[in-house]
């Protein structure tokens, strides 16, 4: 009995002390050590179960509670959880160790190449490679409202984040998710990796590797530089790739002069550059302006601007000037610059330098003598000829420096590729003539011996023709002998083909003479370079009939040739770059006139030549250019080739003049370039369309400058090569001429110089004219010509039947019927 109470009271303890001791408190021990005793099995049976909810096995084939289940459930997870990510940060810390920063995209590190004119302030136009216009500036030099207006728009907490935005992604992910619009949670530095090394690829690997990569821009590069780099590269619509090139295309200034305003709209269409163009209507303006609002209130956020000047700018976007267009290569300017481009390449400048490098080119190019070539080509054209493939090619060249200082190339560059001012587009014709003068001078005739000017006259088995007197005079009107000085001013053509066969090297003279001058030769020598055309169509030292001008020369280099003439005798190589600078300034090529200048004719010679073609202006076949109104020196030029039925049309018309300051070129040439003039023109005369675009061009061209004399004539006279060409004959004064001279629209004529005595036994100095022929009257407005166009039918004797003036007519009982084309 002793020992019940004990074994009670530990039976209680062992289940419930708490229980025990409450009995024996209020004398009810026995009571409850009875009901422990009866109740022990069940208590163990209880405590077994709170032992389960413990973690105890439950007995065999009783199910787990829900609150089991998921606790379970919820373990099982938390710990895939953490497994997954353990794995995917063992696999971050492995792609960011093996994840190396690519080379950066090549389009987005090219920058525009600009092109001035030679006053290195105003644009030629621009040179833009793979469509990325852009011209980079440094940090220091970008506008402060301008940074943080772009920090307000795309990325707030660029300044604080670590090159990615981990909040955003998730609300990016979950905004997908959902089906809401796409959201690229990107934050500048993320931009600026994905424009400058990835691509716009829409995928997972191309956002992981974009944000492994921003996290290492981070850790490589300042803030500043990431953000320079940002505005330098970052699209903003119109065709511009950073802030510079979006200031000018928005709104045409300089980036360091935008406003608030201006720096907050363009920091807006960054978002959408094509939806939030002002430009692009009513809708796209609306967008912008609510864009616009936001980043301005951001920048007041972020203490950028004061609340009252966002209030204030907020009122109105800013003005938008009318978008320019965005070809540079319009008009004239695609030309220049093709120009431009095939220069810098003989230059040895590549074409990822030329077209990607933002270098800084300063041309030869002036804005007054490009719109003299244009305008003057406009004024003296005929009219309604423009759209019916008539070419018109003009170049004007400095005499000394070879500079190339305007041209006209034709049709608007959009529509026609083909610059005639450069191509070797037409036969020259009789504008060949004073390059066998000049070789006859330097040979040792004189401008007072004479030649053969009978027409027709066979040469070596080959018949040549001078223009008849009359229509329906085939065989071209006799000279006789007439002297150098007048076979010039007359162009005639036997004359000038008995004076290139009479030289020591016949044809070849008159080669040597003018590719030293500056015509490039059939091939192409760096020994003679041309520009851009290096060769010259047919022009060979072989040529027999080289005089008459059956080469295809192009206006440019012929241009140059004749300055060779007009600088006395020192040719400078013909040219339109004069310098180029990187984008910091440095001096990447510079002209050098010593080195591209060379005395090709003595001076005494190019000062007889210069002399002879101012009589040809004077009382030659020249005589429109008279109306420019200064001392002017020129020859005209027609040239013919044959047709299929054996006989000849005329398929251009020149004329090349020069003052003391300038040379000018003028072609016309229709179709390819060899198509028929006469018939078709109202008048196919080099001295007609041709002499009056060349006083047009020239008198815009030289506007605001003085009127210059030439130096007088030297008379040179040597050792003749052959005999048989004797001195001029007495002059007795011409018979009247049926129609007047052109007036000239200046008030003073050029001063006539005097012939000089000449220092040898030599005759008194020639005249101007031929005193024992009778001399062709010239109109420049005679509607039709004075005779057939076959087989040389020429108002100035130029050119050559099939290309050189040979061949007997084979229907000289009747008259040569005259082709006719329509316009094509």
């Amino acid at each position: 009995m002793s020992d019940q109470p004990s074994n009670g009271k530990r039976r209680a303890t062992n289940s419930s002390g708490n229980s025990a001791r409450t009995s024996r408190t209020t004398g009810t021990t026995r009571a409850g050590s009875k009901s422990g005793a009866k109740s022990g099995p069940r208590r163990s049976s209880g405590s077994g179960g709170a032992r389960r909810g413990s973690g105890t096995k439950a007995p065999a084939g009783k199910p787990l509670s829900k609150k089991q289940r998921a606790w379970r459930i919820g373990r099982w997870f938390l710990s895939a959880f953490l497994a997954f990510v353990l794995i995917l940060v063992v696999a971050a810390v492995v792609l960011y160790k093996t994840t190396d920063i690519p080379s950066p995209n090549e389009a987005f590190k090219k920058e525009t190449t600009f092109v001035y004119y030679a006053d290195g302030k105003h644009q030629v136009g621009r040179l833009v490679a793979d469509n990325q216009n852009r011209n980079s500036l440094s940090y220091d030099a970008m506008p402060d409202n301008v940074k943080a207006a772009v920090v307000a728009a795309e990325d707030r907490t660029f300044w604080t984040n670590n090159g990615i935005d981990p909040k955003g992604i998730i609300r990016a992910a979950f905004s997908n998710a959902r089906g809401n619009a796409t959201q690229g949670a990107s934050t500048i530095t993320q931009q600026y990796v994905k424009i400058l090394y990835l691509n716009q690829e829409r995928s997972y690997k191309r956002k992981i590797k974009e944000a492994i990569l921003s996290l290492k821009i981070k850790r490589q590069y300042s803030k500043e530089q990431i953000l320079e780099g940002y505005l330098n590269t970052i699209y903003f619509g119109r065709g511009a790739y950073g802030i510079q090139a979006a200031s000018q295309a928005y709104f045409g200034i300089d980036a360091k002069d935008l406003n608030l305003r201006q720096a907050a709209v363009l920091a807006s269409v960054l978002n959408n550059p094509y939806g939030l163009d002002p430009a692009n209507g009513a809708d796209a303006k609306a967008a912008l302006k609510e864009r616009y609002d936001y980043v301005l209130s951001g920048m007041a956020k972020a203490g950028d601007v004061t609340a009252q000047k966002a209030d204030w700018a907020e009122k109105h976007l800013p003005a938008f000037p009318k978008p320019k267009a965005t070809n540079t290569y319009g008009g004239q300017m695609g030309h220049a610059l093709t120009m431009v481009k095939s220069e810098l390449l003989k230059l040895g400048f590549t074409p990822d330098q030329i077209e990607g490098g933002g270098l800084r080119v300063k041309t030869t190019l002036t804005r007054q003598a490009m719109n003299a070539a244009e305008q003057g080509v406009k004024e003296a054209e005929p009219d309604g000829f423009s759209d019916k493939k008539l070419h018109v090619g003009v170049a004007s060249v400095q005499p000394g420096t070879g500079e190339l200082k305007g041209f006209y190339g034709g049709q608007d560059f959009l529509r026609s590729q083909l610059n005639w001012a450069a191509t070797d587009g037409g036969m020259v014709g009789s504008t060949m003539k004073p390059f066998t003068l000049a070789a006859g001078l330097t040979a040792g005739y004189s401008l007072k011996d004479t030649f053969d000017g009978n027409s027709p006259k066979e040469f070596s088995g080959v018949t040549v023709h001078n223009e008849g007197e009359a229509a329906g005079d085939y065989d071209g009107h006799d000279y006789g002998r007439v002297s150098a000085l007048t076979a010039l001013e007359q162009s005639i053509n036997t004359a000038y083909v008995d004076m290139s066969a009479s030289l020591p090297h016949g044809a070849k003279d008159v080669y040597d003479m003018a590719r030293a001058a500056g015509i490039p030769p059939a091939k192409a020598d760096k020994a003679y370079p041309g520009m851009p055309a290096t060769s010259s169509a047919d022009f060979r030292p072989d040529n027999f009939l080289l005089t008459l001008g059956n080469s295809k020369i192009s206006p440019i280099n012929l241009a140059n040739a004749y300055a060779t003439i007009d600088n006395g005798g020192v040719r400078a190589n013909v040219h339109i770059v004069q310098k180029v600078t990187d984008r910091n300034g440095t001096v990447l090529y510079k002209y050098k006139p010593s080195d591209n200048s060379e005395r090709v004719m003595s001076e005494d010679v190019a000062d007889d030549v210069s002399y002879a073609l101012q009589q040809t202006v004077q009382h030659g076949t020249g005589q429109a250019a008279l109306a420019l109104g200064r001392p002017a020196a020129g020859k005209t030029g027609t040239a013919t080739k044959e047709n299929a039925q054996g006989g000849s049309y005329v398929s251009s018309s020149w004329f090349v003049g020069y003052t003391p300051q300038l040379v000018t070129a003028v072609m016309y040439v229709r179709g390819d370039g060899d198509d028929q003039l006469d018939g078709w023109l109202p008048s196919y005369f080099g001295a007609d369309y041709p002499a009056r675009t060349w006083t047009a061009v020239m008198e815009r061209a030289l506007d605001g400058a003085d009127s210059e004399t030439f130096p007088p004539p030297a008379w040179v006279d040597g050792e003749a090569p052959s005999t048989g060409h004797a001195p001029m004959p007495t002059y007795t004064p011409p018979p009247p001429k049926k129609t007047q001279k052109p007036k000239p629209h200046k008030t003073h004529q050029p001063p006539k110089t005097p012939p000089t005595p000449h220092t040898s036994s030599a005759p008194p100095a020639p005249p101007t004219t031929e005193p024992s022929q009778p001399q062709p009257s010239k109109s420049s407005s005679e509607p039709a010509p004075k005779c057939s166009p076959w087989p040389v039918c020429n108002e100035d004797g130029g050119g050559t039947s099939g290309g050189g003036g040979t061949g007997t007519n084979p229907n000289a009982d009747q008259p040569k019927a005259r082709l006719t084309t329509t316009g094509d």
